[in-house]
């Protein structure tokens, strides 16, 4: 039991969020690059997502070891194989999953001239977490601390943030000059559940005093607050999961508030750059919320361990439970969405100018079918930053078709390639992204895989 226990608590680490789309920031023929940055250079005159297909993401990865670590058909044993992945894992590791779904989506642009606004709107669901790997909670599940006397055993190891949610959307993007591109969008999230433990602080500390005699000090500050799953731990109640995740969803769960920004910038024709930055925001958890702590310094000189001393186990874990009560709370919280930050520089090359135009007695918009460049990838968690640093190579390759192809490195792998791939057959346009590509002949042992892929409605600008 305690093993899987332990089990659990590495694959909760799962549940993070690593939210870096590299391959789709900056693909401009991708109506959906404006949810990565709403000042993107985007040139449809209007759009619709065919709805539950226009946008389906999922990002799986991990730091520290990978699922082939411990189910790998080897003859190793799996608590050998157990003990070297929480051993080879630090406090900064981390697994990750994020996952994406667009209800609907779409946008249209207002006016006839350039300058003009494009308005961009829709809703999608969410689901991201966060779980660090807590080495020194595993190491005592594993080993105890009989071995481990004078060692501070860090409690504040357990930080998990984990979270299913819709987001409503509307976007304004202008030119602002022909230079100049600037975009923003408004959020409201609809939190449909939570579970946070992150703050957290308190240690376990065991030395010998004297001969046979230990000291032993635990001193904990743990709290987890959750909203929108306390009624499916009370045996009395009768929830409907559907009905809770539906209402919840359509603005009935709690609510937030959040924006993005970005822009796009030429200081010359074939020089680019653009930034983003995205959820910047919040949700307030005032409803089905509970909150349980174990907050408390419980102190014990003797022998041998409390809880192995026989006929008076129970009066000790009762002085257990006494110095570091069980409290359940029903206090209103605050979660801050994770924050990211995108920026980039390209240069495009190989000029070419649409075929219908007329050179003479117009001024044709410059289209180049080549272009690369580079992209910095930020995101916010409790600890320190996700950083991911990309270089990419886009192409059009025929008027309907466009590839963009990109290396990053990250706290997950030195080697990861990333494809996609953009289609326009007629007003239709398919698009489709996978990412760490040299590990899809064997996916256990990859620490990160992503993919993309969506179906839009599409209308061109003329001179497009």
């Amino acid at each position: 039991m305690k093993k899987l226990l332990l089990v659990n608590i590495l694959f909760l680490a799962v549940n993070c969020f690593s939210q870096n789309k590299q391959v789709l920031y900056n693909f401009t023929s991708v109506p959906q690059l404006l949810l990565i940055n709403p000042g993107s250079d985007f040139k449809y005159k209007w759009y619709i997502g065919i709805p539950l297909l226009s946008g389906i993401s999922a990002n799986v990865g991990s730091t520290g070891f990978s699922a082939y670590d411990l189910f790998a058909k080897n003859d190793v044993d799996f608590n050998i194989k157990l003990r070297n992945a929480v051993f080879s894992t630090t406090r900064k590791d981390h697994l990750a999953i994020n996952q994406q779904l667009e209800i609907f989506n779409g946008g249209f642009k207002i006016g006839k001239r350039d300058n003009d606004i494009y308005v961009s709107f829709g809703m999608y669901q969410e689901f991201d977490a966060l779980s660090y790997v807590p080495k020194d909670l595993a190491i005592l599940a594993l080993n105890g601390n009989r071995n481990y006397l004078g060692k501070i055993f860090n409690l504040g190891d357990l930080n998990v943030k984990a979270e299913l949610l819709s987001v409503y959307h509307i976007g304004f993007h202008k030119n602002i000059n022909a230079k100049l591109i600037f975009g923003v969008r408004a959020k409201i999230y609809s939190s449909i559940f939570n579970a946070t433990t992150t703050n957290n602080s308190g240690y376990v500390y065991t030395i010998p005093s004297n001969t046979g005699v230990y000291d032993q000090q635990v001193y904990s500050q743990l709290q987890l607050n959750t909203s929108g799953i306390k009624e499916y731990f009370d045996e009395t109640a009768t929830p409907n999961v559907t009905k809770d995740i539906t209402k919840r969803a359509l603005l009935g769960g709690n609510l937030g508030l959040g924006f993005d920004a970005g822009f796009t910038y030429y200081p010359k024709k074939d020089i680019q750059i653009t930034a983003s930055i995205l959820d910047v925001g919040f949700i307030r958890h005032a409803k089905d919320v509970e909150s349980y702590s174990l907050k408390g310094l419980y102190n014990y000189r003797g022998i041998i361990p409390k809880f192995s001393s026989g006929d008076s186990v129970d009066n000790l874990y009762e002085d257990f439970q006494e110095a570091i009560p069980l409290d359940t709370l029903n206090s209103k919280y605050t979660t801050w969405r994770p924050a990211k930050f995108n920026s980039s520089i390209q240069f495009s090359f190989d000029e070419e100018r649409p075929e219908d135009c007329d050179c003479l007695n117009s001024n044709p918009e410059t289209i180049f079918k080549n272009a690369i460049g580079a992209q910095l990838f930020v995101m916010t968690t409790p600890r320190t930053p996700l950083i991911a640093l990309t270089t990419y190579y886009r192409r059009k390759v025929f008027k309907s078709l466009n590839l963009k192809a990109t290396y990053t490195l990250d706290s997950y792998s030195f080697k990861n390639i990333g494809l996609g791939l953009s289609s326009n057959f007629g007003f239709i346009n398919f698009y489709v992204i996978a990412d760490n590509l040299l590990e899809y002949s064997d996916v256990t042992k990859a620490n990160s895989i992503s993919f993309q892929l969506g179906l839009n409605v599409v209308f061109k600008n003329r001179k497009n």
